[in-house]
């Protein structure tokens, strides 16, 4: 979502973080668990990987790039444009849809994912300005939004839908990238509403919806505003409750922030794109840890992102766990957060520990009989199942 030139990249460093706690402490840490798919254009590697979603099985599955000819940048529907499955142990099994214009295909697919009440996929199509509907077994059902997402703009490399997510009665809600708006519509694609709409800095305003996650516990959207460098938390009507965070490359700030999760808990998960990291905040705003660090090359300094114009891989890639060129899109499952690694073809799996509040090994009145006040100071280091689809015809 927007190639950035001549960056600094900061690398982030390992140590203690202080936090000041009430009578409860969140110490959320994320761990390197493992990763799925590899760099390339044949089955089961992946380039620009800017979707994730889990299925009910622990299938994973990913939005693939979009295939072009170098030579005069038209698309190659043979190359990406598709939905690759991996199984629970990250083996390639197959894919959903194909290249091109038709019914159930695409032409850059992007933000992906399930509908909690109807099992339903669902898929941002880009170039084809639309969303593509598929049943629980992977057969397409309807495409909808038609022609509803604002076209590039100037100074923008990305378009169309970015963020896609649900209500807890399965109404759509996804994000117009360049409209700085989010589109809700039913389970079955009739428009309802639009929030948002108005292009600046003010709460509420955009500039650049990426990510819209809507929170499992109140129901507010969570937006990763990506050239106002913030998240921006919106109630269920869609009034601004709260931003947080400005441009840079310290603990808390972001460098166009994409890919935006939220548990239980309502911590908030964030794919800081071009620091290359994923940074953890609370309900508030408050920072909690920070992971990953920028690929480096045989020298040690930062890759950069891909020309425009060339393949979609930083050169060289760099492999070790943890480090990322870019951060995309993003997903939460069962205490593992799924993090695409865009220009290294790759998404990463991490493990989200420590997320649930739990109480202090001291009491908050103990402390006070001890004439210490109910503030406590933790430390904390930063830090081959049936497949759910019906892959026949694919």
């Amino acid at each position: 979502m927007g190639l950035v030139k001549n960056l600094s990249l900061a690398i982030l460093g390992t140590g203690f973080t202080v936090l000041a706690t009430a009578a409860q402490a969140k110490a959320v840490t994320l761990t390197y668990d493992r990763s799925i798919g590899s760099p390339g254009f044949g089955p089961g590697e992946l380039f620009v990987p800017q979707g994730i979603a889990v299925d009910s099985q622990g299938n994973t599955l990913i939005a693939n790039g979009r295939g072009i000819n170098p030579a005069d940048g038209t698309p190659n529907y043979d190359l990406g444009n598709k939905i690759e499955i991996f199984n629970p142990s990250g083996q390639y099994i197959g894919a959903i849809g194909s290249g091109g214009t038709g019914p159930g295909q695409f032409d850059e697919p992007t933000t992906v994912d399930f509908n909690p009440v109807t099992g339903d996929l669902y898929s941002g199509d880009v170039y084809n300005n639309r969303i593509n509907q598929f049943d629980s077994q992977g057969n397409f059902i309807r495409s909808f939004a038609n022609g509803a997402f604002t076209p590039l703009v100037e100074g923008r490399l990305f378009f169309g839908p970015s963020g896609l997510t649900f209500d807890k009665d399965g109404n759509v809600y996804v994000g117009d990238f360049n409209g700085e708006r989010i589109l809700k519509y039913t389970s079955d694609g009739q428009q309802l509403g639009v929030i948002g709409g108005t292009r600046g800095t003010a709460p509420g305003e955009f500039q650049g919806v990426a990510g819209v996650r809507i929170s499992p516990v109140s129901g507010n959207i969570f937006v990763a505003d990506q050239y106002n460098n913030r998240v921006q938390v919106l109630d269920p009507n869609g009034n601004p409750l709260l931003a947080f965070g400005s441009v840079g490359s310290e603990l808390g700030q972001f460098l166009q922030p994409i890919g935006i999760e939220v548990d239980e808990e309502e911590n908030i998960y964030v794919a800081d794109s071009i620091n290359s990291r994923v940074q953890v905040f609370d309900k508030n705003g408050n920072f909690l840890t920070s992971f990953g660090e920028n690929a480096r090359d045989a020298s040690g300094n930062p890759v950069p992102p891909p020309a425009f114009t060339g393949p979609p891989f930083g050169n060289p890639l760099d492999l070790t766990p943890g480090r990322f060129n870019w951060t995309g899109g993003t997903t939460l499952k069962d205490d593992k957060l799924y993090v695409g690694d865009f220009f290294q073809g790759r998404v990463q799996v991490l493990n989200v520990e420590g997320r649930k509040q739990v109480p202090e090994p001291s009491s908050a009145l103990g402390l006070a009989l001890l004439g210490l006040g109910a503030a406590t100071i933790t430390l904390r280091k930063r830090g081959q199942q049936k497949p759910a689809f019906n892959l026949k015809n694919y």
